[in-house]
This record gives structure tokens, C-alpha cells and sequence, in this order.
């Protein structure tokens, strides 16, 4: 009887979700959600929610946390919803109170709005551990492509958000707020002294050249063949590529959403007075209409 990992694909974000479980205790942890959106139709929908809870119910197991690894971008979270349909304690990098501050100005949330962290249930720092079972989940900070950004370490297995990709898609943007190349340069190296043979399970696989999906390696692999930061790249280096990437790379496409609910634990945004759901859009570029 092991640890047991079983991994869902999010084909509209790219986005993996681990559900890791004691098969003794049955206490399992769910690490990254996604809830589906549809940006034309601006709605949302929990099919691929409804996946990782069949999964656990269908296994009888009890979730103890989910674990958010940073404030993601690209995809809104359902760690909301999976709370209040399984239960458990949504975790998140204490950073997130930084992030909170920045996007409650960005996007001119209420004046009540907390950005002191009180949407998540437990805010981790680094050397924190998490009981799973009879194991424990060790978290290391790893910032840089945001200043929340966690490492989840559960028995040689490194969950490490979007820290790194799969070898030859390189690693994380870091122009969002917040965001230090020379930093993640050094969170990454945090990850590769992990050891060679620790796995290193990804957020996001893109698939680059439309190969197979790819989620898991290890890191002696990504210092050997990691086409952005290999073991012989050195922080100079990998910032000035890294930097100029940046610079050319356009928001995600669902950044707006995404932030309004992740910054608060994939909760939607307050209703209007007629029960009304909406996400804000800033509008750049009105200098130009003037």
C-alpha cells in the first residue's frame, strides 16, 4: 500500500489536476482545480469538477486540503466548489495577501474587500508541513513567476504549479505583478536540489507540436534537457532570455476572470443587487479616443 497520485486533464486550460491519496487512511489532498468557462458565452460550468469529485467518491476518500499552488491566471479555480461539495481546507502561499492588495486596486473592488488572506483557509509559508495520512506534505516557497507561488513535496513527488513545464516547453512568465525572473531562477534551482530522482508533476502542459500530453519528469531530467534553464544556464543568462520572452507574450486569455475569483479561493464575485454575477474588464488605450 503507497501513495497513490491519479491525474485529470483540463483540455480547455491545459490544466492538470493531481488528486494524492493515502490508500491506507483514504485521506486524499486535490491540488490545482479547474472549473470550466466559456468566455463567449460568460459562463461557467462544473463537468470537470465533477470528474475529480466522482473520482473521490467513487474511492471513499476524505479530502483534506485543496491545495492551490499560486494565484493562477489562466484558468478559475473550483477549489470554492469542492469545498462545499467534499469538504476540506483550501491552501494557498501566504503571498497571496500582496497579490490580493494589487488586484483589489487593478480592478477597483468593493473597499470591504479582504485582502488579508481570509478567503483560504490555511496560509503556508515555507518549512510548513501538512499531515496527509501517514505522510506529510512539505512546502517550499518557490516565487517568481508570482510571489505566492508554493512547492507541494509529498514522498519524493514535487507538485510545483507553474514553476517549470515538461523539458521542452522551458518555464514560467514572470511579468505579472510581482512576477522576478532572477528570483524563479532561484526557486527553480530550490527544486532541482530536491534531488535527481524527485518527480516533478506539472500544472500545465501546452503540448507543444501537438504531442502526447506529458505531465510528469524528474530533476535530473529537466537539468539535463530543459530547453530554458538546464543545470549549465546561469542566472544572467536565463534572465535575459527569460526577460525578453516576456516582453513579447500577450495576457492569458482568461486572466480577468481568473484573478477576481482565485484571488479569493475560486469564489465568484459578489452579486449585484439583482443577483447579478459580473467580472470586471479594465479598458486600456482610452488616451487614444481623446
Amino acid at each position: 500500500m503507497a501513495l497513490q497520485i491519479k491525474h485529470f486533464f483540463h483540455k480547455a486550460s491545459f490544466t492538470l489536476t493531481y488528486i494524492v491519496f493515502d490508500e491506507v487512511t483514504k485521506d486524499c489532498a486535490i491540488i490545482d482545480p479547474a472549473l470550466d468557462y466559456d468566455a463567449v458565452a460568460s459562463s461557467v460550468d462544473t463537468v470537470y469538477a465533477k470528474q475529480l469529485m466522482g473520482f473521490v467518491q467513487d474511492n471513499d476518500l476524505t479530502v483534506q486540503y485543496i491545495l492551490e499552488t499560486h494565484a493562477h491566471a489562466d484558468h478559475i479555480s473550483c477549489a470554492f466548489y469542492l469545498k462545499q461539495q467534499l469538504g476540506g481546507k483550501i491552501a494557498i502561499g501566504s503571498s497571496i495577501r500582496g497579490i490580493q492588495k494589487t488586484f483589489k486596486t487593478v480592478f477597483n473592488l468593493a473597499k470591504d474587500f479582504n485582502t488579508d488572506g481570509v478567503q483560504f483557509d490555511l496560509l503556508l509559508n515555507e518549512g510548513d508541513k501538512l499531515s496527509l495520512g501517514n505522510y506529510h506534505i512539505d512546502v517550499i516557497a518557490t516565487p517568481g513567476h508570482t510571489p505566492d507561488s508554493v512547492t507541494y513535496v509529498i514522498d519524493g513527488n514535487a507538485f510545483i504549479g507553474d514553476t517549470l513545464f515538461m523539458p521542452d516547453s522551458g518555464s514560467a512568465r514572470c511579468d505579472f505583478p510581482g512576477g522576478d525572473a532572477a528570483l524563479l531562477y532561484s526557486s527553480i534551482h530550490k527544486i532541482y536540489a530536491l534531488g535527481d530522482d524527485t518527480k516533478l508533476y506539472m500544472c500545465h502542459d501546452y503540448q507543444p507540436g501537438g504531442r502526447e500530453l506529458k505531465y510528469v519528469t524528474t530533476v535530473a531530467e529537466q537539468k539535463a534537457e530543459n530547453i530554458q534553464i538546464s543545470s549549465e544556464v546561469s542566472e544572467a543568462e536565463y534572465v535575459q532570455v527569460r526577460e525578453a520572452r516576456d516582453s513579447t507574450l500577450a495576457n492569458p486569455k482568461l486572466i480577468f476572470p481568473s484573478l477576481q475569483c482565485n484571488i479569493q479561493a475560486g469564489d465568484m464575485p459578489v452579486a449585484d443587487n439583482d443577483s447579478q454575477y459580473f467580472f470586471k474588464t479594465p479598458i486600456s488605450g482610452i488616451e487614444k479616443l481623446k
